[in-house]
């Protein structure tokens, strides 16, 4: 019973999602679609809002490859994936697949949402993939890192469930303790629609009501009224033990919803006003910083901007909402505009600061730095779609020859970074451990994993353009050209 609710629900949440994908997908039997690895990357695509690359067509080898590029950019954000092999999601075993979904689930639906309710239930957030200290404080184990995400899971439940029943509190006896048995009766449901949504709900008359009858009710007005799609039915929910991920993927829904809800142009006025005077601490910081680290070693520098970067990414918590409104220039504020440029130039200023670090590292490892950053962003510019065949023939002929001579270098660059002597004449760090761990991930998992699938693609591009230029000379001869001689004469010309 708990393996069909899970496969309902995830499967409705999931083409909740593909729904916002060009084209929408609808995922029909969630065990056999997942099989050929596209479902996983439109899924993970839309979620993140990043290209991720993929073979085009569908026999095994392929399928394989999605799939592989999909878990590789799960782990790539830190997510443990315990027991889900490759070879079990193209079987479609049913334990493995919703595993696998419920990591997705949680990753970028709940704990997403859970940050948000972070600093008002002082619930450690987790720390950003991108700002891993390298300081004496701020440096930790692989193995402390793991505890810390754990805790952080347990934390982002904790935050959902504190505001689940910070919403029913203001009914007086609904009562929420768990994401099971609590929600059987459907008045958590109605509680927190009458919460978000005054005047949609009667709570005397559902308390006279049976528990299928309020499920049915809460369900049919979050669809209607919330435009929360339907994850669950009555039957899901009222029964002795319910499937507590299920609940939770549902509510997540409805704290999503309430941060989707307009604010008063006030309380509007007085976030940006906490944004932009945190933004304007942030650029004096900076500033100071780099004055201060003007005569400093390479190896001080980089320890000092990544401790700077984690303070960053902790503190930019609270104003992510803020920060990333989605409203067009048109509907912004004067003062929300002014916060754009304001965070765009101090994300400018902290991006020129990465570059100019770059570019300071010891030879041979600046030009190292240099060739992995080309790679990257070779791979990471999408395939040219040019509707002229001869043309894109020679585009992809073009690329083909600069994505080979980058990675004619790739055996030398990776024998220099290993036998890289760390320290200079006073036998002190050149570089950061941390930096040199980096650039060596990069140098495996973003080149040497996917460069067989990058050139395939290469060439895959290049026939198809082959493919699409013969197919038009051919469709020269659909038709009557008389004499022998001069459909010789033809042939000869083409």
């Amino acid at each position: 019973q708990r393996e069909f609710t899970q496969k309902k629900t995830f499967t409705s949440w999931i083409n909740s999602i593909l729904a916002k994908h060009t084209p929408p997908y609808v995922v029909s039997d969630l065990y056999t679609d997942i099989q050929q690895g596209h479902l996983l990357l439109d899924l993970l695509e839309v979620l993140s809002g990043q290209h991720l690359p993929r073979e085009k067509g569908f026999n095994t080898f392929q399928c394989r490859s999605n799939i592989e590029n999909a878990l590789t950019f799960l782990k790539s954000r830190s997510l443990k994936l315990i027991n889900i092999h490759v070879a079990d999601i193209i079987e479609g075993k049913p334990s493995i697949v919703l595993g696998l979904i419920w990591t997705i689930i949680f990753h970028f639906h709940i704990e997403e949402l859970a940050r948000t309710l972070a600093c008002t239930y002082n619930q450690p957030p987790p720390a950003c993939s991108s700002a891993v200290g390298s300081s004496p404080k701020a440096s930790r184990s692989a193995k402390k890192s793991a505890k810390i995400k754990e805790r952080w899971k347990m934390s982002a439940t904790k935050a959902l469930l504190l505001w689940a029943k910070e919403q029913c509190a203001l009914h007086g006896s609904v009562n929420v303790t768990d994401f099971k048995s609590s929600w059987r009766s459907g008045l958590a449901f109605l509680a927190i629609i009458q919460t978000l949504r005054p005047g949609l709900v009667d709570l005397e008359k559902a308390k006279a009501r049976s528990n299928k009858e309020n499920l049915k009710e809460a369900f049919r007005i979050a669809e209607l009224e919330l435009n929360i799609p339907r994850l669950l039915e009555p039957e899901d929910v009222d029964v002795v033990n319910p499937d507590e991920k299920s609940i939770m993927t549902y509510v997540a829904q409805f704290l999503q919803y309430s941060r989707n809800l307009p604010e008063s142009e006030e309380d509007m006025q007085e976030k940006v006003r906490e944004a932009m005077g945190w933004l304007a601490a942030q650029e004096k910081k900076l500033a100071k910083l780099l004055v201060e680290t003007e005569n400093e070693t390479y190896y001080q520098k980089y320890k000092e901007m990544m401790s700077f970067m984690e303070t960053f990414n902790q503190e930019k918590i609270p104003f992510l909402p803020v920060l990333s409104t989605k409203r067009g220039e048109a509907e912004l504020s004067e003062g929300q505009q002014q916060m754009r440029e304001e965070w765009d130039k101090v994300m400018s200023q902290i991006n020129e600061w990465k570059a100019k670090l770059d570019q300071m590292l010891p030879s041979p490892l600046d030009s190292i730095e240099a060739w992995l950053q080309e790679v990257e962003r070779l791979q990471a510019e999408d395939l040219p779609d040019l509707q002229d065949p001869f043309k894109a023939i020679s585009v992809f002929r073009e690329i083909i020859v600069i994505f080979k001579g980058l990675m004619d270098c790739f055996n030398s660059h990776l024998d220099t970074l290993q036998s890289f002597k760390n320290e200079d004449e006073k036998n002190m760090p050149l570089v950061s451990p941390e930096k040199l761990e980096e650039m060596k991930r990069r140098l495996f998992s973003n080149i040497h994993s996917t460069n067989p699938s990058t050139f395939l693609e290469y060439h895959y591009g290049l026939c198809s353009a082959i493919a699409n230029e013969v197919k038009l000379k051919l469709n020269i001869w659909d038709m009557k050209y008389g004499a022998k001689e001069s459909v010789e004469s033809l042939l000869e010309n083409w």
